[in-house]
């Protein structure tokens, strides 16, 4: 009866998500939803509530998504993107690097307008070799390759917290690299093997111009990587250094800083973010996600990929964030306890983000179909083939991480 009543509040986020209601909307329905159902007393939701709402792991996530846009201002104000696409052309001069690597640096930073440049790149290095549903396609699958694996997306951060201590930010970003380089070789193998691969460009200065403008536009993203990566510093102490550095190697007026303090608080992702957590809670205290081990030990095909389905096909109807929320805690609570967990977290954000590539909510999607002038479902097609090679080759994976017992 529990998982029937899971099952119920699976449909209403799902529902809510279809009837075009932000995240937040759904998220709330859900949270009053596992209330009615399982029929809790107030007082063990409202502990659950104010747990979800003031526990540090809410507020260093909140934290980091604030940092991590005000940073993204910063970099947008020095038109740094745009300049690193500009050192592409000067190292290598390739239609191929330039259809590629330019939107995925672009790519780094979440915003839905990116897409729209990315576009313009794309056109220009692949126009009369490629269709205009491939160069949508292109568009698209590589604009959207930071989002596999780099910590400043939101979905990312919101599954790593409710891994339940079993995943790092660094563990999750070093084992993502490989799933990272077969997403980039698949869209050389399907489509940008199709260009010549010299760009036309004449060089106007010598290579250390080119290299060192390539560093100077994305040395602070780089550096709050190793910063993460390497020297196991906490996202937002990490993203913090990185902005007061760049602050004063970017020689910054306190005028040009001073409107970011305002214009990085996106008060419908915190507030989304902060339901997210204390519907967490709520969920966590109804007692259904630890009897769940049971439940899937005794079914006739793995767990893995019982939740791995889930999160592919969730992820199209509702997105990743809805059942990531929903089902990541699911997912750890089957394994055994003790450490562990990190195969079974990369297939499932595999799962998620390559569903997310061909999924009608997925507002990128649709933005890139109208700039390109096609239907939403031109694009999809001319993805599908990518995207379930990319799973094929996820599952692979999940398999080589599992022999090294991670």
């Amino acid at each position: 009866m529990d998982l029937l009543k899971l099952l119920a509040v699976f449909l209403v986020i799902i529902a809510v998500m279809w009837l075009k209601k932000p995240l937040s909307v759904a998220v709330i329905a859900a949270t009053l939803a596992t209330w009615l159902l399982y029929w809790m007393p107030a007082q063990t939701v409202g502990r659950a509530v104010v747990e979800g709402a003031l526990s540090w792991d809410t507020i260093q996530l909140l934290l980091v998504l604030y940092l991590i846009t005000f940073l993204q201002r910063m970099l947008e104000k020095r038109h740094c993107l745009s300049d690193a696409k500009d050192a592409l052309d000067g190292l290598f001069n390739s239609r191929r690097v330039d259809a590629s690597v330019a939107p995925t640096l672009l790519g780094m930073l979440p915003a839905v307008g990116t897409v729209l440049i990315c576009g313009d790149i794309v056109r220009e290095s692949t126009d009369g070799y490629l269709k205009v549903e491939e160069q949508a396609c292109v568009t698209s699958y590589y604009r959207h390759v930071s989002e596999l694996f780099f910590p400043t997306y939101t979905a990312i951060l919101i599954a790593i917290g409710l891994s339940e201590g079993r995943v790092s930010v660094p563990a999750f970003t070093l084992a993502m690299l490989p799933m990272m380089a077969a997403l980039m070789a698949m869209g050389w193998l399907f489509y940008l093997r199709k260009l010549p691969k010299d760009a036309g460009f004449t060089a106007q200065e010598p290579k250390a111009f080119y290299w060192k403008l390539f560093g100077k536009s994305l040395w602070t993203i780089a550096f709050t990587v190793v910063l993460i990566v390497a020297f196991n510093i906490p996202v937002y102490l990490s993203v913090l250094i990185c902005i007061v550095l760049n602050a004063l190697v970017g020689k910054f007026k306190w005028a040009e800083l001073k409107p970011f303090f305002a214009s990085a608080f996106e008060a419908k992702l915190m507030v989304s973010t902060l339901l997210i957590m204390v519907f967490k809670e709520v969920l966590a205290a109804t007692g259904v996600i630890a009897a769940l081990p049971g439940f899937f030990s005794s079914l006739p095909i793995p767990t893995f990929l019982v939740f791995a389905l889930i999160f592919f096909f969730g992820s199209i109807v509702s997105g990743s964030q809805a059942i990531i929320v929903l089902c990541m805690p699911m997912a750890m609570a089957t394994l055994p306890l003790g450490p562990g967990g990190l195969p079974l977290f990369v297939l499932l954000m595999c799962m998620a983000y390559a569903a997310m590539q061909v999924s009608p909510v997925h507002v990128c999607l649709a933005v890139c179909a109208e700039d390109y002038g096609i239907s939403l479902g031109a694009l999809i097609r001319k993805t599908l083939p990518m995207v379930l090679s990319f799973c094929l080759v996820a599952f692979g994976y999940y398999g080589l991480l599992s022999l090294f017992g991670l």
